[in-house]
């Protein structure tokens, strides 16, 4: 069985329990390990591995990015994972399951500085990189063995090396040929995991999977399924297609062709964005108002992140909802100038939610930018309308300007909170 040490690069015709050349013990073996293509990277809970990167002195605890004006975890490293923190919870929840963390505010452009040094690093492998946010991308390396000298997942585990020694983060990566399996592969053996998933063994490796690892499959969508009797992916394997997409539409026809491990999206890298945007759902359905903002909030950061990253502004904010029956509800508004400014997203949001019936149960929430264009360095300057404008995106500007410099503790801030400015 072919074989490779992710420390040493050495590779075999054999699987050794220790590797003879640097003696170490991870070594990476698969029938399919030199045959497969697509891979998926995916940085080990990103925000909090820079922190701990740029502050030795956190390496050993429990760190929380997060907080802020809505309250809410960004991310976490996997210390505070094991108390159970999770991304998107709420702080005060955090903090009671892990009372000693250390709590430190997002710094989203420093994020995105590092998140460029890795994304250089994969294009020098192909060009055929799909970044899917900050820190994760598909990569499609067919071809590129004769220009590396090396098959892909040799170029994947030199690759991981050299992020984790001259970056300072580690990453997960999954192999397999497509891109569904390659991002369920890079979730197998977190942090500093890297598993493959080939073609021979893909419908017995996913025929006793529940199907919560089909994308866009939440606690909602899993609940509808079960009532259909449909609680691991062999149980959809079952039915035919065309019974899924009676039952379910055309979300019941993706699921079925991902249950059959059956992916044919390429990767495709630098497609023009059409829109930014980030959603979530929820484990229990909200009726609350002020819950469903903290949310709005959270998606609103994440949204004004990537359009920072990218140099993008919109002109056209849109808010995504889902019912607790599924319909979906959206809601957009035209700016008078575009905007890639978190505050702008989330106080359009608010608005527009504001506008809907109170008491409505919703299981999902998205907000983001649509019309995109290059940005041009021009932010909101205030109306008669909305006078405090400008202040609020200078104020917005300079906490990341003094965060970028001076770390993540160097300033507070109560931007964006509902009811004020």
């Amino acid at each position: 069985m072919p074989a490779l040490c992710r420390d040493c690069l050495e590779c075999f015709d054999h699987a050794p329990p220790r590797c003879p050349r640097c003696g170490r013990p991870r070594i990476l073996a698969h029938p399919e390990l030199f045959d497969l293509s697509i891979a998926h990277l995916d940085c080990d809970s990103f925000y909090a591995s820079v922190e701990k990167r740029d502050d030795p002195t956190l390496a050993s605890r429990p760190v929380i990015v997060g907080g802020g004006t809505r309250g809410v975890v960004s991310t976490c490293c996997y210390i505070a994972r094991i108390s159970g923190v999770r991304s998107a919870m709420p702080m005060f929840q955090a903090l009671k399951l892990c009372p000693e963390a250390v709590v430190i505010r997002p710094r989203m452009d420093h994020y995105a500085a590092v998140s460029r040094e890795i994304r250089a690093r994969m294009e020098a492998l192909t060009p055929l990189v799909e970044p899917l946010s900050l820190d994760e991308a598909f990569l499609d390396l067919t071809g590129t063995a004769r220009l590396h000298h090396a098959p892909p997942a040799v170029q994947m585990v030199r690759l991981a090396r050299e992020i984790e020694t001259q970056v300072g983060v580690t990453v997960s990566v999954g192999l397999s040929h497509n891109k569904f399996l390659a991002k369920i592969a890079s979730d197998l053996d977190k942090p500093r995991g890297f598993s493959v998933i080939g073609r021979a063994e893909t419908a017995a490796f996913l025929a006793d999977k529940p199907v919560s690892i089909l994308w866009g499959v939440g606690a909602a969508t899993r609940a509808e399924l079960g009532r259909a009797g449909l609680r691991r992916l062999a149980d959809i394997r079952r039915l035919a297609r065309d019974e899924m997409l009676r039952r379910f539409g055309p979300s019941g026809a993706r699921l079925w062709h991902l249950a059959h491990g059956e992916d044919a999206r390429r990767v495709t890298p630098n497609a023009p964005m059409k829109s930014v945007s980030n959603e979530t759902t929820f484990a229990e359905d909200i009726t609350d108002t002020e819950a469903l903002e903290r949310w709005l909030w959270a998606m609103a950061e994440k949204s004004a992140a990537r359009m920072k990253a990218k140099g993008l502004m919109g002109r056209t904010v849109v808010l995504k909802l889902r019912r607790a029956d599924f319909s979906a509800l959206s809601r957009q508004h035209r700016l008078e100038e575009p905007s890639q400014l978190a505050d702008t997203l989330f106080r359009e949001g608010q608005r527009m939610l504001a506008a809907l019936p109170v008491g409505a149960a919703y299981r999902l929430i998205g907000i983001g930018y649509t019309d995109l264009s290059p940005a041009d360095g021009r932010d909101p300057v205030g109306d008669l309308l909305d006078p405090q404008a400008g202040r609020r995106a200078g104020a917005e500007r300079a906490v990341d300007a003094i965060r970028a410099r001076f770390g993540a503790q160097a300033i507070g801030t109560g931007r964006g909170l509902p009811g004020k400015g």
